[in-house]
């Protein structure tokens, strides 16, 4: 059986390795599941400093017996790079437009941000997208699984129901029109209760648990492998309400961030984050909306999505993207969840407010 590495041996400064001497800490081993504010108590230090030292302990490359690897970076060619990215499927969203501008829906691999005033939908395409990463191979899902961490605690789950629903009888429609058996299988296998136990929930309250919860996610993907989405709702909730030293902020976004983008590409799954939105003031006087976090941010992601307002209809802008090129759409939110608008949309059909608007939405079946 190996050894477990010495904490001695990490670059840890030598008044922390006398504190966790001191309380007992000894290995690796010592510190395996314990959580920063955990640690924090037990050595009488910050939740940061505690934090600090658990990523130097785990984020390195360590090998099997406890020492570094010292392994050779194999190469790729850009050609491997883009049969990779080309033989990755997405996840549709249920509304084609909104795909069509995505280049076929949210990606693999990459990380996608929704930008959003309160009440444009945000939450309900985090919801749409948790369910829809799960539908089975035969119906052009992933048969994958989700993990949905929540900031602001608006994650309801009956809103949830409501459109896993609507999606186990869409696929279950498409059963009964195509009729064969492994389709008819798959859709029987299906159900409600399937979905609701993909979907692995979060309750952040606070910067500390977000920061904790987004270290521990490559362990707890690495022992969910059917885990391709990653939805963080919202990023920006407690980095805007609890911060006063924005130096320290944005080093703690920018370690977040390179998380994100190192989990996405190295487990080959979707990162979904949603963002708030934020006055700028203009040199003339006058003042606009731009999503939250700064500049430095919206470097973050690969692909950015402003949705908004534009008289009763809601619009999604992609306004940041690698391949596509900027373009506007307008979409739906309906009992079941996101749809296209068409073209005889009924006020009655749409929910002006499902993410928590003055007017409570009239329920209506998902044709």
């Amino acid at each position: 059986m190996p050894t477990p590495r010495s904490l001695g041996t990490f670059p840890i400064s030598p008044a922390m390795k006398a504190k966790l001497t001191s309380a007992g800490f000894l290995t690796v081993s010592d510190l395996q599941d314990l959580k920063p504010s955990e640690l924090s108590k037990e050595l009488g230090i910050s939740t940061e400093a505690a934090l600090e030292v658990i990523k130097t302990v785990f984020q390195e490359d360590v090998g099997v017996s406890g020492s570094r690897r010292t392994s050779t970076p194999r190469s790729v060619t850009a050609l491997e790079m883009l049969q990779l990215e080309q033989s990755l499927p997405n996840i549709f969203t249920f509304s084609e437009k909104l795909d069509d501008i995505l280049g076929g829906g949210v990606p693999l691999a990459k990380i996608t941000e929704f930008c959003g005033a309160p009440g444009i939908g945000k939450t309900q395409v985090c919801m749409q997208l948790g369910i829809d990463v799960q539908i089975p191979e035969c119906f052009g899902g992933l048969d994958g699984e989700t993990v949905y961490v929540d900031t602001e605690g608006s994650f309801i789950v009956e809103r949830l129901v409501d459109i896993a629903s609507a999606t186990v009888e869409h696929c279950n429609n498409i059963a009964q029109m195509d009729g064969s058996d492994d389709v008819k299988e798959a859709a029987n296998s299906f159900n409600l209760e399937k979905l609701l136990s993909g979907i692995h929930y979060f309750r952040c309250h606070d910067y500390i648990e977000l920061l904790s919860t987004v270290h521990l996610l490559p362990k707890f993907v690495s022992e969910h492998k059917k885990v391709k989405l990653v939805i963080v709702d919202s990023i920006a909730f407690h980095f805007r309400h609890d911060f006063d030293d924005m130096s320290l902020r944005t080093r703690l976004l920018t370690s977040m961030a390179q998380s994100f983008i190192r989990l996405a590409t190295e487990h080959k799954l979707a990162v979904v984050l949603t963002n708030q939105m934020t006055t700028k003031m203009g040199r003339g006087g006058g003042s606009h909306l731009i999503p939250a976090l700064g500049e430095s941010w919206g470097h973050a992601s690969t692909i950015r999505v402003v949705l908004y307002w534009e008289g009763n209809n809601r619009h999604a802008l992609l306004y940041k993207s690698p391949s596509k090129k900027e373009a506007v759409v307008p979409f739906q939110i309906t009992m079941g969840g996101i749809r296209d608008v068409q073209s005889e949309a009924t006020d009655q059909g749409v929910m002006e407010s499902a993410e928590g608007g003055e007017n409570p939405p009239k329920r209506q079946r998902v044709s």
